[in-house]
Parts: C-alpha cells; sequence; structure tokens
C-alpha cells in the first residue's frame, strides 16, 4: 500500500471522510477531530464529548459534521493528518488524546480556532499564552495530571509501603513525559524511593517492557499518565495481573477495566466542557477569549476485587476516602 492511501485509511476516510461529511460540508459545518488513539480506544470519551457538542446545540448528522482522524500507533502520521485538516478548512480542529496532538495543530495553523485537552501545563507546552486570557487560536482544558504524579506515587507508596523501588512505564513521545518523570523523582527523593524506568510507544514495546518486568517483577508500577496507554489499557491491565503486581494508574477507566486503583480529575468531564467550547466557537465566540477550563473535581477510585485477588489489603481509611469503589 502506498504511503498516501496509508495516510487515508488511518484518518478515517475508509470509514469516513466519510460521505455524510462530503454531503453536508456545504451546509454544516464540519469540525476536525484529532485523536492519537483509534476508533475503540476511548467511546467514553467521544461520548462525552458529543454530549458535550449537544449541550452547545450541535448534534453530528443533523447540523453538524465531524472528519475524523487516528494515529493509534502511527505517531509519525500525526502531522501529515494535521496538515490534512488544515487543507480542507475544517472550522474547529478538536485534539484529543495528548498534549503532542494539540501542540501538532497549533504548529499547522493560526487561523482554525483548536480546542485541546491535555493533562500537561497548556503555558509550559506553548499551546497558550495565559489561562485566563489563552490569546490566539488555541484554547481547551487541562487535566493538570503532572502536577498529580506526585500525589499517585505517595498513594502507591501508602498500599506497598514495602516497595522500595517503584518501576514506572512512561511513554517517551509523551510531549510531558520529561515533566512527569522530574515530579516523580523529586517525590521519589522526599519518599526514599527509588524510580526504574521503563518506557514504551506502541503495542509491541509494552509486551517487551513487561517481559522485561517478568524477570524480576517489580514490587509496584506507577503507570503514567498518556493517552496511547488508556487506548491500551486492557493490555497493560492483562500483563499486570498476569505478573501480581500492585499498579496505579491516571484514568479511573483503568480501574472499571480491571485495573487497581487510580487518581485523577474526571476526564469525561474535561471532555464534555471540551465539546461546548466547540459548540460556542462555532456560534461565534474567539478561542482567544475562552479561559482554559479545569475540572475541579478529583476522584479516587479503588477496584477492591483487583485488591483480593492480588492478596493486598486496602487500608480502611483510603477505602471511606474512595469516590469509586468496585467490588
Amino acid at each position: 500500500m502506498k504511503r498516501r492511501e496509508f495516510i487515508t485509511l488511518v484518518g478515517g476516510a475508509a470509514a469516513g471522510w466519510p460521505l455524510a461529511v462530503r454531503a453536508q460540508q456545504q451546509s454544516v459545518p464540519v469540525i476536525g477531530f484529532l485523536s492519537a488513539g483509534t476508533p475503540d480506544s476511548d467511546p467514553g470519551g467521544l461520548a462525552a464529548f458529543h454530549q458535550g457538542l449537544r449541550e452547545a446545540g450541535y448534534v453530528e448528522g443533523q447540523n453538524l459534521a465531524i472528519d475524523y482522524r487516528w494515529t493509534g500507533e502511527q505517531h509519525d502520521l500525526m502531522l501529515a493528518l494535521t496538515a490534512d485538516l488544515v487543507r480542507r478548512r475544517v472550522a474547529v480542529i478538536y485534539t484529543a488524546g495528548g498534549s503532542a496532538v494539540a501542540q501538532a495543530a497549533k504548529a499547522a495553523t493560526t487561523s482554525i480556532p483548536i480546542v485541546f485537552t491535555t493533562g500537561g501545563d497548556p503555558i509550559k507546552l506553548g499551546l497558550v499564552g495565559s489561562l485566563n486570557r489563552p490569546g490566539g487560536n488555541v484554547t481547551g482544558v487541562t487535566f493538570f495530571s503532572n502536577v498529580l504524579a506526585a500525589k499517585r506515587l505517595t498513594l502507591l507508596h501508602d498500599l506497598v509501603p514495602s516497595a522500595t523501588t517503584i518501576t514506572v512505564l512512561m511513554n517517551p513521545t509523551n510531549a510531558n513525559a520529561e515533566i512527569d518523570l522530574d515530579q516523580l523523582e523529586t517525590a521519589a527523593r522526599t519518599l526514599g524511593l527509588q524510580l526504574q524506568l521503563l518506557q514504551a510507544t506502541n503495542e509491541r514495546e509494552i509486551d517487551a517492557a513487561f517481559a522485561a518486568m517478568a524477570q524480576n517483577p517489580p514490587r509496584a508500577l506507577f503507570v503514567a499518565a498518556d493517552a496511547y496507554f488508556t487506548s491500551r489499557r486492557d493490555q497493560i491491565i492483562a500483563h499486570v495481573a498476569r505478573l501480581r503486581i500492585p499498579a496505579i494508574y491516571p484514568r479511573r477507566e483503568h480501574v472499571a477495566a480491571g485495573g487497581l486503583i487510580s487518581y485523577a480529575p474526571h476526564a469525561l468531564d474535561a471532555i464534555r466542557l471540551a465539546g461546548t467550547y466547540v459548540g460556542r466557537i462555532l456560534k461565534g465566540e474567539k478561542p482567544s477569549d475562552l479561559p482554559v477550563q479545569q475540572p475541579t473535581k478529583i476522584e479516587l477510585a479503588i477496584n477492591l476485587t483487583t485488591a483480593k485477588a492480588l492478596g493486598l489489603a486496602i487500608p480502611d481509611k483510603l477505602v471511606a476516602l474512595a469516590d469509586e469503589v468496585i467490588e
């Protein structure tokens, strides 16, 4: 298959640059949906985005068309897919699943409005000049996940105090990776812990990372926040369960899928907010005037079934603090 054909297929034209989009683009606005995941990697997030659009008065297939672009493991396609959306002159670009996606969109256009969701600091990432008045053509929602990295490490240490070395699984292509690692190293020094870093950027490398862990299974695992890791949560959790490793995750979706514990902002609500921003921009508001939003609630989720399978006792005080307990 030629590369041009491959880009078209991955970008969604096979399942879409869809006839519906082509037929409607003359009469309804078309937005570009750019994601580092796959169409089935985050159905909850996609539903939340559509909910936000509906709250703003837009329904796909009625008064709105969406051109979906997914990179999956083909990270090198990001710039090409972004450039294609710019060439098609979509009304707004929504970047789902990671800071690198938002950075690619910002680099590609200064005229098309961009709405992002990111786990990092939008100012440090160069996305906006100010949270209150972003300026330019970019705004969105931040989880500030890197700020929570230290708290997650502390929670993991509380759960497995005997673990003096914590293994960290991280995606080095994530734009927040260096910041997250700095946060973790600072917290580790405070807690008297050592960190062992393993990196993965695709399915094969995830398998290889856990094959390395199997040689000397870690006492505890920290899974760093990353959109691709979220899309591969079933694969990661299956490896963790096989090796019987207590692990903490960056989104509650991991816990719902069988992971032990997560501490994270309400991601779906943040994605819903991004959807409302897209709708407001379609109605004429400027991204430069829309403050970057932040989720106000941080949620602790615990899977007691997984804890029992690991033979791990969860302190009662931690269970009492949990926003969601799966039994």
